[in-house]
């Protein structure tokens, strides 16, 4: 089964809509959900009657807002209060123990503080876990998040391990448009963040019994049109073939932020560039052209 899935939900209520739009005129059938949206409930409420038919995660997040945690995540944030922490700093932080100890204190209070915010809309309430922009699998977050899954005792059926096989990719260079040399960064990256994590915690994980999904997404981050989804389909489900599985998630994010009020909240100015490209429109396109089959 493929799960198409949508980041960012509930981050403004607009742009909500435009991303269940692709659930009601396309393939769209699993969302994650920011934490620390003051829109939140707003968002899930609107969603109340079909939220069971979705595939509902976690999307943890250092990046975007306002921590829940407030001043007790002064590391964390800006003189305004928001998010300043990045990717590469944080990475960093992971192996400095003196500052480690500081950041992981305050890193596992707001993830504690974020999946509880999220409990009510799991559904039967058991926590599906993924991070904005995949900050989740930097080693400081993940070790946190680990310690906060295990001293709760939660439920958790999926992580989003966001390592992607190479190979899907390089079979249709001609086809795909949009590829980039810092993706393929990122993916290097993120496949040994991921291989470090499920190493790390192998025993935990196994027994947390989590459903194992082919990733695709950081490659073409960005650019997961119609065109570029399709033509990698096939190698993946030959990946997938000889794995003996056939459970598979594509990330898009079609949760364009056109609003003038809310593209100006926007804190992040990666967040701002990427929610406000038209290529956001073209991800609900691909949506919506994978799922033009489909009745609801």
């Amino acid at each position: 089964m493929i799960e198409y899935h949508a980041d960012d939900y509930g981050l403004f209520p607009e742009q909500s809509r435009h991303i269940m739009d692709c659930y009601h005129k396309g393939a769209l059938n699993g969302i994650s959900i920011m934490p620390n949206s003051p829109y939140l409930k707003e968002c899930m409420d609107a969603i109340s009657d079909i939220r069971e038919k979705l595939f509902v995660t976690v999307h943890l997040n250092f990046v975007e807002g306002r921590p829940i945690s407030g001043n007790r995540a002064d590391l964390l944030v800006n003189e305004k209060g928001n998010f300043d922490c990045g990717f590469i700093k944080l990475l960093l932080v992971s192996y400095i123990p003196f500052l480690r100890k500081a950041y992981y204190r305050q890193i596992r209070r707001e993830v504690e503080t974020q999946l509880r915010a999220c409990g009510e809309y799991m559904n039967d309430g058991v926590y599906r876990i993924d991070g904005h922009v995949h900050y989740h699998m930097i080693p400081v977050i993940f070790d946190a998040l680990m310690d906060v899954v295990k001293s709760n005792k939660f439920k958790v059926s999926y992580i989003r391990f966001p390592y992607e096989e190479v190979s899907v990719y390089s079979g249709n260079l001609l086809k795909l448009k949009g590829l980039r040399l810092v993706n393929l960064v990122k993916v290097m990256i993120l496949n040994a963040l991921v291989v470090r994590n499920k190493m790390k915690y192998k025993t935990f994980l196994k027994g947390l019994g989590l459903e194992n999904k082919l990733f695709m997404g950081v490659m073409l981050s960005g650019h997961m049109f119609y065109d570029n989804v399709r033509a990698c389909i096939k190698s993946a489900a030959d990946i997938l073939e000889k794995r003996g599985n056939d459970e598979m998630e594509i990330l898009f994010h079609p949760g364009d932020v056109t609003v003038p009020a809310d593209v100006e909240r926007l804190t992040s100015r990666d967040d701002y560039d990427f929610l406000t490209s038209p290529n956001r429109m073209k991800e609900a396109e691909a949506l919506k052209k994978f799922g033009s089959n489909l009745s609801r």
